[in-house]
Order: structure tokens, then sequence, then C-alpha cells
């Protein structure tokens, strides 16, 4: 009882600075910073840290994602809950298409996760669909550090360099689903984001242009050659930004539909290479 009571009156003490520090959730956070300390030292630095304006993500070394612990380095792209969508319906293609009989010796299906920040959307892909074959491309260093240890946990392969150009040229063809969850904020909009993102994430996987696009229409360009017949690109984007994405993916050759998930307020156009 007299630990407990220690613990809950240490807690209640982190509560109040975590919230004028404008941490929606300061409970649960409190209590993460807690059980993530070794020593009160340690603690107290944390709090400091996320007063600060530190990703708690950044400062426990991990995000929760699609039911997962996936690893996260500091100045690393913290994976957003909207992207579940982006996992979700990558899953539900595989499991249509690559399933029962279809899947009856065959090759293993291929997915590419481009701009893979932590590894987070491909590693939850292949934890649904097991037996995949994964391949996850980023420019930053500092994310393929990360992301290869994510993704070595599924039996994947992380590449270091700019989209396709970091790929391996044999899979040029023979890719069942590519995604991207490629930066999009407008560059003018960067400045009235979250000072955690825009302070302690990667301005690369943040900044998407003039109009957050620059991206998307690289990545549209490029996945054609990729994909086999049948195959699919799914890109995450905004509400706002949904139809000129899918105009984009149109215009690249793609069979276009957009889904929408009002419960994870995520946004992801796909498109289908006939």
């Amino acid at each position: 009882m007299q630990n407990s009571e220690v613990r809950l009156g240490s807690v209640a003490a982190i509560v109040p600075r975590l919230r004028a520090a404008g941490c929606v959730f300061a409970e649960e956070e409190a209590r993460l910073l807690m059980a993530d300390g070794a020593s009160p030292a340690d603690v107290a630095a944390s709090v400091e840290r996320r007063v600060a304006g530190n990703p708690l993500e950044h400062i426990l070394g991990w995000a929760e994602f699609c039911g997962l612990r996936i690893e996260l380095d500091a100045g690393v792209f913290v994976p957003r809950l909207r992207t579940e969508l982006l996992v979700n319906e990558a899953a539900a293609l595989l499991s249509t298409e690559f399933s029962g009989e279809n899947r009856a010796g065959a090759a293993p299906p291929v997915v590419v996760d481009l701009c893979c920040g932590s590894g987070a959307a491909g590693v939850a892909i292949a934890s649904q669909i097991p037996g995949l074959e994964l391949h996850a491309a980023d420019i930053d260093p500092a994310a393929v550090v990360c992301a290869r240890r994510n993704v070595a946990k599924v039996g994947g392969a992380v590449h270091k360099g700019d989209l396709y150009q970091a790929l391996p040229p044999a899979l040029k063809g023979k890719v069942s689903i590519i995604t991207a969850n490629a930066p999009y904020v407008p560059t003018a909009e960067i400045a009235t984001m979250p000072r955690e993102a825009r302070d302690y994430e990667p301005m690369m996987s943040l900044d998407g242009g003039a109009d957050g696009l620059d991206l998307h229409r690289r990545v549209a360009a490029g996945a054609v050659e990729w994909l086999h017949t049948g195959g699919f690109l799914l890109i995450e984007t905004s509400v706002r930004q949904a139809g000129s994405t899918a105009s984009i993916m149109a215009a690249a050759g793609l069979a276009v539909r957009t889904v929408r998930s009002d419960e994870l307020d995520g946004t992801v156009v796909i498109g289908r290479a006939d």
C-alpha cells in the first residue's frame, strides 16, 4: 500500500506540470514516464524533456502502433494513429488477393513501404500478413537505422535512398503493394504544426512542398513501373488534399478510389495498376 501511495503521489505531482505544458493526456503520460524511469532522477529528467516539447515517444524510445511496440529514436518521425488506416487497407487488399487458393504455389507478395520512417507501417502490415516479402526505404539515415531494428523483427529489408532509387532493381514489376506516408504538409503551414512535430521531427518528414503534394507526384509517377498488373499504390493524404492526390494518381495511370476513417482521422487514396 505504501509503495502504491508513493507512486500515485508521484504521478499526481507530475500531472499538473504536463497539463501546464499542454499535454492533453497528462495522466496517461505521467504513468508511462513513471514506469519508464529507472530512478526518480530519470523520471525528473524525462518530465523536463516532455515539458520542453520533446515527443513522448522519443523519450520512451517506443511508439504504440497497430497494437505493436515500435522502437523509436529521437529525431525520427513519430507514427500517427491515422496511419493505421493505411495499414488496414493494405492488409485487407493482401488478404483478399493473396489468400487461400490465390496463394497456393505462388511467390510471397512483395510489399514496399516508401518514406518508411521507423518502419512502423511496413512492420504492421507484415504482422497482419505473415509470409510476405517486405522492403522499406527512406532517405533519412537516422530513420534507416531505426527502421532496420524494427523491420528485422518481421524478416524484412530496409534500403537507404530517395524513393524508388533505394530499391533493388529486381523488384520492378513484381510489387503487390506500395505504401507511402510521404510528407504532405504545405511548406507555409509547417509553422502552425505542434511544437513537438516542427521542433523535434525531421523537416523532410513533414514538408511536402508548396501545395504539400511534391512527394505524392513523385511516388505516383514511378509506381506503375514497380507494381505488377493488379498491384496497388496506397498514399496517405488529408481530407483537403485527397482530391488532388487522387488526380495525381489517376494521371499516372492508376484506377483510383479514396478511403476515409473518421474514427482514425485518416484518409488514404488507393490506386490499382491495370
